[in-house]
This record gives structure tokens, sequence and C-alpha cells, in this order.
């Protein structure tokens, strides 16, 4: 849908931001529409607009689209430090190491999930797209611990449900920035990205739902350990919801944590590790459960936090 093209605005989209309504008529995420717009390729009634204008119905557009994405492929590479933790014929579970995606994307030349998996010799299922087949879930790049991909079709589709509805027990252990009151709660604020600066995301009042359960496990002088049950599962959904809370995880510069507590603790990402993963196996329905122990750089940073006291 490259090229330029030129229509009139429709009634529904009146008042809505360029970004948001162009996104919606054209069906283009928000961030390939703010862009087009940056790059003053949008015009109303022969007017540049920028993404944060306002729409007018009636109005004509002119737009100039980019060249469709060249397709990713994924690279057969080994991946030093992934664990297999479990293996059938139906799913394989891993221990994600610290700078690894799940698969690839247009700008990431590092190592991947997928990529790591196929370079070993194992079978993963040919559901999705070609550049992410098998994956049900993700874990960010900084982001460690236990996932599991689909190696059947069946199982595929399974737990692609099982995430849509819920039915999966996500749980994750962070150590964040000073003492959250309560200790114990529910953080229900609905994330979208954030509105000046793409690779960020933020609590928006029109995002979509989001809902964080916590409980602090241990309190130390500047951070605490808390247990996290995800509900929903945004992208950079705890991360978000801490920051808002002012308890950014620890190590998060991008998010808003203390670069002098995350020097001393030796933290250079956020400490933030997916510690176990709980769902019915898709092959018969029996509930199973996963556990990922603390990788070396988090664990010495706990220990840092427990010997101050």
């Amino acid at each position: 849908m490259s090229g330029y093209r030129t229509l009139p605005i429709p009634d529904g989209l009146d008042g809505m931001r360029v970004d948001a309504g162009l996104a919606k008529l054209l069906g283009l995420s928000r961030t390939v529409v703010a862009a087009i717009a940056d790059s003053d390729e949008v015009l109303v009634d022969g007017r540049v607009v920028g993404k944060s204008d306002r729409l007018t119905a009636g109005s004509m557009l002119e737009i100039t689209l980019p060249a469709p994405p060249q397709p990713v492929t994924v690279q057969a590479i080994p991946v030093e430090g992934m664990v297999i933790i479990h293996e059938d014929d139906d799913i394989i579970v891993i221990d994600k190491p610290v700078g690894v995606a799940v698969h690839p994307s247009p700008g990431w030349t590092g190592p991947t999930v997928v990529g790591g998996l196929l370079a070993s010799g194992h079978r993963v299922a040919t559901s999705g797209a070609a550049e992410r087949q098998g994956v049900v879930h993700r874990l960010d790049v900084g982001t460690t611990g236990v996932m599991v991909v689909a190696k059947s079709e069946s199982a595929y589709s399974a737990l692609k449900h099982a995430f849509k509805e819920r039915t999966v027990d996500k749980v994750y252990h962070a150590i964040v920035q000073g003492h959250p009151d309560p200790i114990k709660g529910t953080i229900d604020a609905p994330i979208d990205r954030h509105p000046k600066h793409d690779y960020k995301f933020a609590v928006m009042q029109d995002g979509k739902p989001s809902i964080t359960h916590y409980e602090v496990m241990e309190a130390f002088r500047a951070a605490s350990l808390v247990e996290v049950h995800l509900e929903t599962g945004r992208t950079h959904q705890i991360r978000v919801h801490f920051s808002a809370l002012h308890h950014p995880c620890v190590g998060d510069l991008t998010y808003g944590a203390d670069p002098t507590l995350s020097k001393r603790l030796g933290v250079t990402r956020q400490w933030l590790h997916a510690r176990q993963l709980g769902f019915h196996h898709p092959a018969d329905g029996q509930w199973v459960s996963f556990t990922s122990e603390y990788p070396d750089d988090l664990s010495a940073a706990l220990e840092k936090l427990r010997d101050e006291g």
C-alpha cells in the first residue's frame, strides 16, 4: 500500500489526532503514521499537519505511504546460555538469557530464541508469521527467564488461546526502587505507546487494559523485591506500571531508574525475571509449571541489597 494517496476524511474521524485517526483509517500502526507525519508527508487541505494535530471531517487528506518493509528472515545461530528446561512432542520450555530477542525484527541483528532453537536442531511450529513461528508470548531483550515455544501446530493454537484468555499463570520477580505502599496490591492502568518516544510505552487514558498484581517479598533500605502476577501481557507492562507508581525496576534507566543505585548494585539492565510459567499442557490438559532461577547478575545485585541490610 505504498505511494501517494488522496481521500476525504470520514465523519467518524472528526476531532481525532492525526496519528490515531489515520492509523484507524489506513490500518497502520500509530508509530508508522507518526513517522510519516514527522517527515511532513501528511497534508490536510494542502497544509502539512503534525501527528498531534486534529482531523476535520470532510477535509481532503494527502499522504505518501512508505514502501512495505522487507520480510525478516530467521538466522539459525546458536544462542550462548539458552537452557532447555523441558521438551516434548508439543512444547519446548527455555530459560532465556539476557540480550536475546524472542524473534527477528527490523533493525535487530543480535541473537534470537527462534534462531537459537533452529540452530540446535529443535523443531518449532510453522504457525504464525515466518519470523516468529512457534512464538506464543514474548520477553523483552533485557528480561531473563522462563518462556514456552510451540513445537506442534495444535500446541500453537492451544497456547495462543490460553494466553488470550488469560488462563496462563505468569509470575515475575522484580526489584523495584523504594517501598510500594500498600505492600500487596493491584495496578489497573491502561497502557499504550508513549506519545513522544516510540521506543517506550506509558499509562495512557485510551490505552489497552493492563492489570498487574504484586506483593512485596523482601524490603531493603533502598528497594524492594516483589513478586508479580500478570493478568494481561502488554509490552513493558511491569516496567511501565511500576514506573508510573514512582517505583521503577532497579536498573531500568529507560523508565526512570536511579543510575547511581544501578551502578552501585552492578546492574546494567532492568532487574526483572520471568520466574515461573504455568499452563494446561496442550496435549492432555494437565496443569504444568516451570521455574527459572535468577541469573548471576541479578543474584549478585540481590545479595548486595541483603548485605546492606
